[in-house]
């Protein structure tokens, strides 16, 4: 009551009407100026439009909120991670989740974000064989691009509820381990946990390659694949991975991923209904009957072109004076008539080549026995050796000497290509240069006498 009394005694009552209408614009003043201060703090809060009079008593004459709607985006878009992997060594990769949408004979994938920051792109070739000049010229260049919700964006034609996975049929495909290496077992990495439930979007689609393998697309995707390349309309999915996970030749990486090369084998031999899970096991005192009985099967590999066997009929000779039962075959028949052969013989033999391959169909517990030719170590080594053993198979190397090199009979023995081939990995572009003469001018004449012991090795092996 003092307080009033005394501000009444003290101004007239206009003079307390302006002092009024002052104080409130100072607060409102003050108030603009901490909203200015702390913008980024409050950045989140709805803006309230205020209209004040200044005429008479302070009055607020009315309160309206402003709330920006955005676009609605075709599916609910969640603060993202960084989508796109160009780093590592072997295929770039790139995993979305939320509003995507593919312009596929465009080549131009649109990944709609809430994201404000600037804006970003990527170049993807999604074929696993990153490094390789000469494989990824002939891959398609797919744009990713990552655009704000509130830019123009195309408009959907056709909705998915189901993931997508991006991939191309190019490069080194057509060779039986590329066709693996490259693609297979990276899609069995990159699809398998989605348990069929994905669409295959494939660029550089061959037809003839998808009815090869159509038993193991079949197995891994419930949809028809769909070729991108020839599609006019805008397909939009939920998530999409474009390429395909790979971390080593011919094999997986356990350290990179859910799943082992077993889990892969193991899924090829239930695609094509194979019968054999193991591998003969031969008793170490079995009598005559017993050894008829379960005679152990040896497939050769033979090659009508490069990195031949001259004397295939001396080998198989060796090998029945041994025990074997064995079978000549170059393996070019229809996939699952070489699934099932294969999957009857304990043990695969070989010159380094994509026959080879085939191991991938054996029982477990079987072995690979891999003819090394001469400046083949580093190659027989990264593309059979290791992944061998990782698919809990048993593995013999035989490494031929000079003299069992058809080389030999084109350079003399002091020549470099003799005396000192390759041991170390040869880079892209020294690669045609090394193919030209060890992979392509070699053929191989074993020596019997010597290659006794790596046949009585591989006996054993199916004894331990």
């Amino acid at each position: 009551m003092k307080y009033d009394s005394f501000f009444a005694r003290s101004f007239s009552k206009h003079e307390q009407k302006k002092l009024g209408i002052g104080a409130f614009v100072s607060c409102f003043i003050l108030a603009a100026t901490f909203c200015f201060l702390f913008k980024p703090e409050i950045r989140h809060f709805r803006v309230v439009n205020v209209k004040v009079s200044l005429r008479g008593s302070p009055k607020i004459l009315a309160i309206t909120e402003e709330v920006t709607k955005p676009k609605k985006p075709y599916f609910e878009i969640e603060q993202e991670k960084q989508i796109c992997n160009v780093l590592h060594p072997r295929a770039d990769l790139c995993e979305m989740n939320g509003d995507i949408r593919i312009q596929g004979n465009s080549s131009t994938i649109f990944f709609v974000s809430i994201d404000e920051e600037k804006n970003n792109s990527w170049n993807i070739r999604p074929y696993a064989r990153k490094g390789d000049d000469r494989a990824m010229d002939s891959v398609t260049n797919l744009i990713v691009k990552k655009v704000h919700i509130s830019q123009q964006i195309p408009i959907c034609t056709r909705n998915y509820t189901v993931p997508a996975v991006v991939f191309s049929t190019k490069g080194y495909a057509g060779n039986h381990f590329h066709d693996f290496s490259d693609v297979l077992i990276p899609l069995f990495q990159t699809s398998r946990r989605f348990n069929g439930e994905v669409q295959f979007l494939i660029t550089n689609k061959m037809p003839w390659w998808i009815k090869k393998f159509k038993p193991v697309l079949q197995r891994l995707s419930k949809y028809e694949a769909i070729d991108i390349d020839k599609e006019k309309e805008v397909l939009c999915f939920p998530s999409m991975t474009i390429g395909l996970k790979a971390n080593k030749e011919f094999s997986i990486n356990t350290s990179e991923s859910h799943y082992s090369m077993m889990d892969f084998t193991r899924f090829l031999k239930s695609t094509y209904s194979l019968k054999r899970k193991f591998a003969v096991r031969l008793k170490k005192n079995a009598d005559d009957d017993q050894r008829r009985k379960n005679k152990p099967r040896l497939l050769i590999i033979s090659r009508s072109r490069t990195r031949r066997f001259t004397n295939i009929e001396a080998i198989v000779t060796l090998a029945r004076s041994l025990g074997f039962k064995v079978g000549v075959e170059e393996t070019r028949e229809n996939l699952a008539q070489v699934a099932k052969k294969v999957n009857s013989f304990d043990v695969l033999m070989g010159v380094h080549g994509a026959g080879l391959t085939n191991m991938v169909f054996l029982p477990e517990n079987a072995s690979v026995i891999q003819i090394v030719g001469l400046g083949m170590e580093w190659v027989s080594k990264e593309d059979f050796e290791i992944p061998a053993m990782d698919m809990n198979l048993k593995y013999l190397g035989y490494k031929i000497s000079v003299n069992e090199s058809s080389l030999i009979q084109q350079y003399p023995l002091e020549h470099h290509v003799l005396k000192d081939p390759p041991g170390n990995m040869i880079s892209p572009k020294g690669w045609a240069s090394y193919r030209k003469v060890y992979l392509d001018q070699q053929d191989v004449k074993i020596d019997v006498n010597r290659f006794r012991g790596t046949l009585l090795k591989a006996l054993e092996l199916l004894r331990s």
